[in-house]
C-alpha cells in the first residue's frame, strides 16, 4: 500500500486542496480545518451536513476564503470566520436520507452534533483529526454507481490509500494501526458514516445523488452503537507524530493491546 493522495481543508466544510507533504500532529494534517465559519443567528458552526443552510460552503476555495462580510453575502447570512471554537461548539447534520428524498432545499430533519468526540480539545473535527479512504473503495463505489465513476474528493478524505485488493478493505482496519512513512502512526477507529455532504457539488464538479445512494445499498457497516450506516472510508486517531509526503509507504499493523 502507498499514500497517493494528501488533502487539507484551511476552513471547515469549504473546498480543500491537494498538498505533496505534511506534518501530521494530534491534531492531523497542518492547516487541515484551522478555521470555520460561524453562523451568527444561532451559534452554531457552519456545516455543509444541512445541504439547506451551507452546501454554498462547497463553492468557496477554503485556502482563499473572503472577509466575512462578504462570505456573509456569499453565504445569506451573517457569518464570522473563526479560528477558536465556541465552548460547547455544535453543528447540524440533515438526515441524509430525506435530503435524497426530499432534495437540498427541503427543510428536513437533522440531528444536532458536537465537535471532536476523538479529536484534540479546541478543534473544528467533527470526530476525529484524520479521514482517509482507499483507492479500493473509491473504484467499487465508482463500479457500481450508474455513473461509472465517483471522485475521491466528495468524501473528504485527508488520505487517500493505495491499495489492490477489491471492496472496502478499510472496514476491516478499525482497532488496527496504520504506520504511513517512516514517522506517523495512525490508530484506526471507526467507519466512517456519511451524510449528503458527497452528494453536493463541489465547486466545478456537479451534484451526484449517487455518491450516497450507492454506499447505501452496498456498504452498510455498524458505527458503535448507531447500527448499521453507509460507510466509505475511516476515521482515525495519531498514535505518532512526524511527515508524510505522497508516495509514501504504509503499512497495516496489529494493535499494540488487543
Amino acid at each position: 500500500m502507498h499514500l497517493e493522495t494528501l488533502r487539507r481543508y484551511p476552513v471547515k466544510s469549504m473546498l480543500g486542496e491537494e498538498i505533496s507533504e505534511s506534518e501530521v500532529t494530534e491534531r492531523g494534517l497542518a492547516g487541515d480545518r484551522a478555521r470555520a465559519v460561524l453562523d451568527v443567528a444561532t451559534g452554531k458552526i457552519a456545516s455543509a451536513k444541512n445541504p439547506r443552510l451551507w452546501r454554498g460552503l462547497l463553492m468557496i476555495e477554503g485556502a482563499r476564503v473572503p472577509g466575512d462580510e462578504e462570505l456573509s453575502e456569499l453565504l445569506g447570512r451573517e457569518v464570522q470566520l473563526i479560528d477558536v471554537p465556541p465552548e460547547g461548539a455544535e453543528f447540524e447534520r440533515s438526515v441524509p436520507e430525506r435530503v435524497l428524498a426530499e432534495g437540498i432545499d427541503a427543510e428536513v430533519p437533522h440531528t444536532v452534533g458536537r465537535l471532536g468526540g476523538a479529536a484534540p480539545e479546541g478543534t473544528f473535527f467533527d470526530f476525529a483529526p484524520i479521514h482517509l479512504i482507499t483507492t479500493s473503495a473509491v473504484g467499487r463505489i465508482g463500479a457500481l454507481s450508474p455513473r461509472g465513476h465517483v471522485e475521491a474528493l466528495r468524501y473528504r478524505p485527508n488520505l487517500v490509500i493505495g491499495t489492490e485488493e477489491e471492496g472496502f478493505p478499510e472496514n476491516d482496519w478499525v482497532g488496527r494501526e496504520l504506520h504511513v512513512g517512516d514517522e506517523v502512526v495512525l490508530e484506526v477507529i471507526v467507519a466512517s458514516p456519511r451524510c449528503a455532504v458527497p452528494t453536493l457539488a463541489h465547486g466545478p464538479l456537479e451534484r451526484d445523488a449517487e455518491a450516497l445512494r450507492t454506499v447505501a445499498r452496498h456498504n452498510r457497516v455498524q458505527v458503535f452503537d448507531m447500527g448499521p450506516r453507509p460507510c466509505a472510508g475511516v476515521y482515525a486517531g495519531v498514535l505518532r507524530p512526524g511527515r508524510i509526503k505522497k508516495g509514501d509507504r504504509v503499512r497495516l499493523e496489529a494493535p499494540r493491546h488487543p
